[in-house]
C-alpha cells in the first residue's frame, strides 16, 4: 500500500448554507418541523428564502463542513461534490478552496443550480433545515475520480449522499476504491429521518463497507429501531471496527472491539447546534489520522464541537490547533 497523500477525502453534497435566525412561529406558520432536515423543489427554496431574515452565506453540505474543520485542524484535506457554474457554485467552491481544502470536482454546465440549505435557528439553538438538492443530484461514479480516493488515508462519506440514486451508486464505488487501496471508510448518518428513508440500505453499508461509523443518539435508535441506547452501542459494535455516538451534553461513546471509551462533552453556551457533528468527526479523524488515541481522538471531536455551537454559524471561528493542543 503506497503512502497516502491525503488524511481525509470526504464526498457529500455540495451546498451553500444560508444560516438565519427565526422564530418558532415562523417555522409553524409554515408547517415546517422543528429539528428535521426537509428536501425541498425549486420553488419552495426561492419562496423561503424570500422569507427568511438576513442571513450568512458560506459552502456547507455535512461532509464539506467536516472537511473544512479538519484542514483548520492542519489535516490534509480533499472533497468531492458537485455545484453549479453560477454564483454560488463559485462561493460553494471559493469558500472551501479557502478553507484549504482540496476541490477537483468540475461545475457542471447546462443543468440545476447550485444546492442550498436554508437554515432556520431558532432562540434554544436549535436548527431546521430545507434541503434544495439542486446540482448534487447530478454527482455520479463520473465524479468519484479513483486516484483521489485511493491517496487518501481515510475516505469519509456523507449519509445525505443516500438520498439522490445516482449519488448513492457513486458512494458504493468510492468505497470500493477505498478499500482496494487499502484505505478505510468512514460514514456519518447526517439525520435521522435519512436513516428512516433508508434504513436497509445503510444497515447493509454499515455492515458491508463501512471501518468508522459516526451517529448521534437518535440517528443509531432510528437504525436499529430501538429505544434502548445500551442495547443500539452492542449492535453497532459488532458491525464496524470503530463507532463515535455523539449525545450532546452527555458527550460522545467510541467503541472499538471490546473497548468502550466515554468522552466528556465539553461545556460551553448553546448559540447554533448547526454543524456540531460534522465538527465533532472532523476532530476525531484529525487526530486519528494523526495517530493519536481514540480517547484522545475523541477529545479533539468534543473540542470542535464545542467551539461550533458556541457561536452562530457552522464553521469554526477560533484557532483549532491552539484549542486541541496541536
Amino acid at each position: 500500500m503506497s503512502e497516502a497523500s491525503l488524511d481525509i477525502l470526504g464526498i457529500g453534497n455540495a451546498i451553500v448554507d444560508v444560516l438565519a435566525r427565526a422564530e418558532e412561529g415562523f417555522l409553524a406558520a409554515r408547517g415546517l418541523t422543528k429539528g428535521a432536515m426537509a428536501l425541498i423543489d425549486a420553488a419552495a427554496a426561492e419562496a423561503l428564502y424570500a422569507a427568511m431574515g438576513p442571513g450568512i452565506e458560506s459552502s456547507g453540505g455535512s461532509a464539506a463542513n467536516t472537511c473544512a474543520v479538519a484542514a483548520g485542524l492542519g489535516a490534509r484535506v480533499g472533497f468531492l461534490g458537485k455545484v453549479a457554474a453560477d454564483a454560488l457554485g463559485e462561493v460553494f467552491a471559493h469558500d472551501i478552496r479557502a478553507a484549504g481544502v482540496h476541490f477537483p470536482t468540475p461545475p457542471l454546465r447546462g443543468g440545476a443550480p447550485t444546492a442550498r440549505c436554508l437554515i432556520l435557528v431558532t432562540p434554544d439553538g436549535q436548527r431546521t433545515m430545507n434541503t434544495y438538492l439542486g446540482a448534487c443530484v447530478a454527482f455520479g461514479e463520473a465524479d468519484v475520480d479513483p486516484a483521489e480516493v485511493a491517496r487518501a488515508r481515510v475516505l469519509y462519506l456523507e449519509g445525505y449522499l443516500f438520498d439522490p440514486p445516482a449519488a448513492q451508486a457513486a458512494f458504493r464505488a468510492a468505497a470500493r476504491i477505498a478499500h482496494a487501496a487499502g484505505r478505510q471508510v468512514a460514514l456519518t448518518l447526517s439525520d435521522p429521518f435519512c436513516v428512516a428513508r433508508h434504513r436497509a440500505a445503510f444497515r447493509a453499508f454499515i455492515r458491508e463497507q463501512t471501518d468508522i461509523l459516526f451517529a448521534n443518539e437518535h440517528e443509531i435508535l432510528s437504525l436499529y429501531e430501538t429505544d434502548d441506547f445500551t442495547a443500539a452501542m452492542e449492535r453497532v459494535r459488532q458491525e464496524v471496527a470503530i463507532a463515535c455516538l455523539t449525545r450532546s451534553e452527555k458527550g460522545s461513546v467510541i467503541l472499538a472491539g471490546g473497548e468502550t471509551h466515554h468522552i466528556a462533552a465539553v461545556p460551553t453556551r448553546v448559540v447554533d447546534t448547526t454543524g456540531a457533528g460534522d465538527a465533532y468527526a472532523a476532530g476525531f479523524l484529525a487526530a486519528y489520522t494523526r495517530g493519536l488515541s481514540l480517547p484522545e481522538a475523541g477529545r479533539w471531536g468534543s473540542l470542535c464541537a464545542a467551539e461550533v455551537i458556541s457561536h452562530f454559524g457552522a464553521r469554526p471561528q477560533q484557532d483549532l490547533r491552539a484549542l486541541v493542543g496541536a
